[in-house]
């Protein structure tokens, strides 16, 4: 190497010195940028091609209601795959949050094939549960293996599981601003972690994007009519929050006191399902209709063109709740958004609001107050509703949340901020301790 380049050599490396200096920002992008775009790239194709399946297994059980029967077998062999090869894995949402607050070993790649395994089969035979379980787990457990590629230290690999969570959520419902709100929420109720704020919305953005790329269709809501913002609407608006909080809290409650009932009475988990199973097939055979298992996209729908009964959102919650603690696999979030929704289409008949916006409003607000994560249900709301609901969707969302009280489907969620005084000096434990 002649003396001249040796020189320009010796520029190069100085200049770009100066440059990571001036701006130390830009490798933290470039790195996480790159990481980013695998954890959307195979978060949002993991999303479409579960989206996918489920929409198969949906229509299918549709047009064979007889395996309905088979569900207790169903829920057995659910029973077999976790307890003798997943339980590992068997935390599924709380192992992620758990990580999030201790990493410890790198989640197991199968936590991916099993939950996507446990959700098909769950929807397949007739169980009621959701989606948003199943995208997080296959995303966090997809996302967690790049941690030794790229040496990732703890604080690091806090910030890719978040990442990893608002992708598969932002991916699943076709939310990504959400979604990455929601991945920097959920962990740690009251406070955001501001140094996963770019990960987090690239993550979801492009895992969007890629669902998309696969020409998976998203659930699109209207609300008709919404009301000019004046006093009374705003009240109204009050009334209906403190209802979905409260649906919200029980929800929450009652969940847990159901997953310890059966796990007191029933001592082989595998037998869990089974009884489980039998419930639910005995219930839908005996009411004689599939409205309140599934995921109920239709019914959701339904909320936001006619006024519904007020039982449709207690009976989704019964079916809801039997099935997820007798330990079918699929996520809370989609049942939530049913409850809500019906709960506020009914609200209608007693509260002078359109029942498309309370439906809209009781869609995220009920998720609101169960999750703790009321800046992402309102990013949500705007981003499935419209601008124009913003408002609405917000008041109900505070309102919910205040009201949930210190509960969450989520019990490995930790305390960081208290919702009033009179928890104050309970900061940073766990929600399991209020349970």
């Amino acid at each position: 190497m002649s003396k001249s380049q040796r020189t320009l050599v010796k520029k190069a490396v100085f200049h770009t010195h100066f440059f990571f200096r001036k701006f130390p920002a830009f490798l933290y992008i470039l790195k996480w940028l790159c990481i980013s775009i695998i954890i959307g790239a195979l978060a949002g194709t993991a999303s479409a091609g579960f989206l996918q399946s489920l929409e198969w297994a949906t229509n299918f059980r549709e047009n064979h209601l007889w395996l309905i029967a088979l569900l207790p077998v169903a829920g057995f062999l659910i029973g077999l795959l976790y307890y003798y090869f997943g339980k590992d894995v068997e935390a599924g949402n709380n192992l992620l949050i758990d990580t999030i607050h201790e990493p410890k070993g790198i989640i197991p790649f199968k936590m991916a094939p099993f939950v996507y395994l446990g959700t098909i089969v769950t929807h397949f035979f007739g169980g009621s549960a959701g989606r948003e379980g199943t995208a997080l787990q296959m995303a966090g457990a997809i996302a967690d293996q790049l941690t030794r590629p790229f040496k990732l230290d703890r604080n690091e690999r806090k910030i890719l599981i978040i990442a990893a969570i608002a992708a598969g959520f932002g991916s699943v419902f076709g939310t990504p601003l959400a979604g990455a709100v929601f991945g920097l929420e959920v962990f740690l109720m009251g406070r955001i972690r501001y140094n996963a704020i770019f990960p987090a919305f690239a993550s979801a953005i492009l895992a969007d994007w890629a669902t998309n790329l696969w020409n998976v269709q998203h659930t699109h809501y209207h609300i008709d009519f919404i009301p000019k913002l004046e006093l009374l609407p705003i009240l109204y608006s009050i009334l209906a929050g403190i209802a979905f909080g409260i649906c919200a809290a029980a929800f929450s409650k009652i969940i847990h006191w159901m997953g310890s009932v059966f796990k007191s009475k029933i001592k082989y988990p595998p037998f869990r399902p089974v009884v489980g199973g039998i419930i639910i097939a005995l219930a839908v055979f005996a009411i004689d209709t599939t409205r309140y298992i599934g995921l109920g996209i239709p019914v959701i729908a339904e909320s936001f063109e006619k006024p519904l009964p007020l039982y449709d959102f207690a009976l989704k919650m019964i079916f809801t709740i039997v099935t997820l603690s007798a330990g079918f696999k699929g996520g809370e979030v989609t049942p939530l958004f049913f409850i809500g929704a019906t709960l506020g289409s009914a609200l209608s008949l007693f509260i002078p609001l359109p029942f498309g916006l309370l439906a809209g409003m009781g869609f995220v607000a009920v998720f609101a107050g169960a999750t703790n994560t009321p800046l992402a249900c309102m990013l949500m709301g705007i981003e499935l509703f419209g601008a124009e609901s913003g408002v609405y969707v917000a008041i109900a969302c505070v309102v919910s949340y205040l009201l949930s009280g210190h509960n969450s489907i989520y019990t490995k969620q930790k305390i960081g901020e208290a919702k009033n005084s009179r928890f104050e000096n309970q900061q940073d434990s766990s929600i399991s301790d209020f349970l």
